[in-house]
């Protein structure tokens, strides 16, 4: 899926608990010059993507899967921080990001977009892991 629709959007706000929210993004560049198209459209939507107080934790390029099924291994992952799903809803609904968009639309072959919720840990376990 490339394109977040209305009905995506309503799934999406259902499971709304106004708690900060991780996207992971998972993206396949078109052979084209993709990687280039979608490294514009990061340059124009960062400054979007800050101003609704999102933050890219972590964004790196994909390398040979080590455990995956044919067509599973992506060309680059993301993850960002919204500080909760309204956030990124009114962010992809700005007039600004929606001149960004086809950029995005254009250079990537495949992309998902997966929320991912801030898991509690037992506090035997914090320790080992950084928190969020």
């Amino acid at each position: 899926m490339i394109k977040v629709t209305a009905a995506d959007i309503d799934r999406f706000l259902v499971e709304d608990d106004d708690q900060p929210i991780v996207m992971l993004n998972l993206l396949r560049f078109k052979a084209d010059g993709g990687r280039q198209r979608y490294l514009d459209y990061l340059a124009m939507a960062g400054p979007i993507v800050a101003r609704y107080g999102a933050e890219i934790l972590f964004a790196g390029d994909g390398a040979t899967a080590l455990c995956a099924e044919p067509g599973q291994s992506w060309d680059a992952v993301a993850l960002v921080r919204y500080p909760k799903r309204t956030a990124f809803v009114d962010m992809i609904a700005d007039p600004a990001y929606a001149v960004a968009d086809p950029i995005r639309m254009s250079a990537l072959e495949e992309a998902v977009l997966q929320p991912i919720n801030i898991m509690a840990l037992r506090a035997e376990v914090l320790p080992h892991f950084k928190k969020l």
